[in-house]
């Protein structure tokens, strides 16, 4: 792998720490739970998960997301750094991995449908909550789904910035080779997953708001089965998954300690 490679890599991954724990964060304006307050909400401000303010709420989160790098010091700097080490070592093996292994077209058929179907889910709850919650008159419901909602286009942003910046083959090109820089690849690159960025995005906030062990349950395997089966449909390489899935748990979670409204 090229100096440069590992260079692009690391610029990506430093601001993708996004709010994953609260007070070390390195994103700004993530506030901590207040644990003595049992599911009441919060007084109403301009920051609240409602349809009318996400526009705003969605670029002060991209402006939060690009700018974290100045917010790491000694006691945030972890997660980015193990990001950072993970994604490189899965790096030198994504060859070796997609060259020798989910060769079977079957195979690859059956996990591509799953993972549109899982990541279909994903995106439909927030939906589902919003409508239910609207018609029942359930405000944590809709904001559940509004935060959820904003929490995919957050990441989706984010993402295609990875894509035109890494133009990277895909692995059914090249015997696999994953190269970076390709002209011609723009927004079908294979870094990062769009699929993994969403679900995660996603099953994070819900199974956050709604903290379960059966809500985490669902949405948190729903969105490791997309992870695995963006692998197996040879649609994404390890690497790719690694740093979709893990971005858009860290937004979906920054998104949700900024916005939530209720306490437990």
């Amino acid at each position: 792998m090229s100096r440069t490679t590992c260079t692009f890599l690391l610029a990506l991954a430093l601001p993708l720490a996004a709010a994953a724990q609260t007070g070390s964060s390195p994103l700004p304006n993530a506030p901590d739970a207040n644990p003595t307050r049992a599911n009441a909400p919060q007084a109403a401000s301009a920051d609240d998960p409602t349809l009318r303010n996400l526009p705003r709420n969605f670029f002060h989160d991209q402006a939060a997301i690009w700018t974290s790098p100045l917010h790491l010091n000694e006691h945030n700097a972890l997660g980015p750094v193990v990001l950072v080490g993970a994604t490189t070592l899965l790096m030198t093996t994504d060859h070796q991995v997609m060259s020798k292994h989910f060769l079977t077209k079957s195979t690859n058929d059956h996990a591509n449908t799953v993972s549109t179907g899982m990541t279909g889910l994903l995106v439909a709850a927030p939906a589902a909550l919003f409508v239910a919650g609207s018609m029942k008159k359930n405000e944590q419901a809709q904001q559940t789904g509004v935060m959820a909602g904003e929490a995919m286009v957050d990441s989706l942003a984010v993402n295609e910035v990875f894509k035109i910046a890494s133009r990277r083959e895909r692995p059914t090109l090249d015997d696999a080779r994953g190269k970076f820089f390709q002209p011609g690849v723009n927004f079908d690159s294979s870094f990062a997953s769009n699929h993994c960025m969403v679900a995660w995005s996603s099953a994070a906030v819900i199974a956050s708001e709604y903290n379960g062990f059966l809500t985490q349950v669902l949405a948190y395997g729903a969105a490791t089965g997309v992870s695995l089966t963006r692998v197996a449909g040879r649609d994404h390489f390890p690497s790719d998954v690694l740093v979709g899935s893990a971005v858009g748990w860290m937004i979906g979670r920054y998104v949700y300690h900024r916005h939530h409204r209720y306490q437990y």
